[in-house]
């Protein structure tokens, strides 16, 4: 007769498919990014425009974000490991608030200085494209990372979302200075990513925050140092 598989093994063997699904989508976040940040970068220094410039910049932190997601999947789970899933979190945390923070220095420099940009047409067809990849990307990540209960991975779905948010703010900031003229329409985009960054900053770190072993689990490294005495 054959036994039929324990709860426990089939667990695992979802765990395990979902853990491959969430490192791909973190290799393909990876690799859209990377691409972003050559295009808008180069185009927003092309047209002068704050608000590519700061989207390329964006995609930058966005592949960090991923290589940490890529680095904590590799590892144990969040209740065999803690502290693992706490650092994931604060350096998503910080990447989050390093983006915030420039985008408002940025966009009040572009106020200030009432910079002009100029129109950019593979900008904005890149730009259209990312919000359509993103926002897909985005949605994946959270249903995968609520599946496996790794929030460093939702928390990297979110910071994706806010990239499509970016990503539409920046196409209809172009579209609206290339009609109508607002120069002002740039920077503005630009301050509004920065709030609501500088807001996921404040609850993925406050998540990190949240984070504790569950009773009777140790992380890795202290049960190394107790075996070794």
């Amino acid at each position: 007769m054959v036994e039929a598989p324990k709860a426990a093994e089939v667990t695992s063997e979802r765990a395990r498919g979902l853990q491959r699904l969430g490192r791909h989508l973190e290799y393909a976040t990876t690799a859209w990014n990377s691409l972003e940040a050559v295009v808008a970068i180069a185009s927003g220094v092309a047209a002068n425009s704050l608000a590519l410039v700061a989207f390329g910049l964006d995609s930058c932190i966005e592949v960090f974000a991923s290589l940490v997601v890529l680095w904590h999947l590799g590892g144990a789970a969040e209740d065999a490991d803690p502290q693992r899933a706490r650092r994931g979190l604060r350096l998503i945390a910080a990447a989050f608030a390093v983006l915030g923070l420039y985008l408002v220095a940025e966009a009040a420099n572009g106020l200030v200085a009432r910079t002009r940009p100029e129109s950019s047409p593979i900008g904005v067809g890149f730009l259209a494209a990312t919000v359509v990849v993103m926002f897909l990307l985005a949605r994946a990540k959270r249903r995968t990372g609520l599946a496996l209960g790794n929030r460093p991975l939702v928390a990297n779905g979110s910071m994706t979302f806010i990239d499509g948010c970016l990503a539409a703010g920046v196409l209809v900031a172009l579209a609206v200075q290339m009609v109508e003229g607002w120069w002002w329409a740039d920077p503005v985009a630009a301050g509004i990513v920065a709030a609501v960054a500088l807001n996921e900053a404040r609850e993925v770190w406050a998540q990190g925050r949240s984070v504790t072993p569950s009773r009777g689990t140790r992380s890795p490294s202290t049960a190394r140092t107790r075996g070794a005495s």
